[in-house]
């Protein structure tokens, strides 16, 4: 290959790369985690307005939030909102709900035991079992800890 198509094909993939602001991507994730946090906070002071303790309206706001996921999930709006915010609706409880619900989603044409039933974890059940794994390997070094007077 010699230098001008090197050249000319540096310009190609200058050109079809995307360019992305850092900031503008950061700001997106900001503001549209802000909005999941704020409703949350709503779902909570709505749950504790109606006499409900503090730990079971933790429970219904994650309810309601995954509930939300898997709706917008299954309107096919997921997608969408999450290319505009990016880590910001990818990373809280919502993301979470959308991988297990897009996999269901996905699989369903190959029936409920050898689609939806064997495919349903396939992104989400390595986060499954490598926390409960971690969580059990801290459980124990804490125990071990607290045997030995460490903690």
């Amino acid at each position: 290959m010699s230098e001008t198509e090197k050249l000319h094909y540096e310009q190609k993939v200058q050109k079809a790369t995307p360019t992305h602001n850092l900031w503008m991507q950061m700001l997106k994730a900001f503001l549209v985690g802000g909005i999941i946090c704020t409703v949350g906070q709503w779902i909570l002071n709505i749950c504790t307005s109606m006499g409900v303790d503090k730990d079971t309206a933790g429970g219904w706001c994650a309810l309601i939030l995954i509930l939300i996921s898997v709706l917008l999930t299954g309107f096919n709006l997921y997608p969408s909102i999450a290319k505009f915010a990016g880590a910001g609706i990818l990373v809280p409880i919502t993301g979470f709900a959308n991988s297990v619900a897009a996999a269901a989603i996905e699989f369903k044409k190959e029936g409920h035991v050898y689609g939806i039933g064997a495919k349903i974890f396939t992104i989400a059940g390595p986060v499954i079992l490598y926390g409960i794994f971690a969580s059990w390997v801290l459980g124990v070094l804490y125990w071990i800890g607290k045997m030995m007077g460490l903690v």
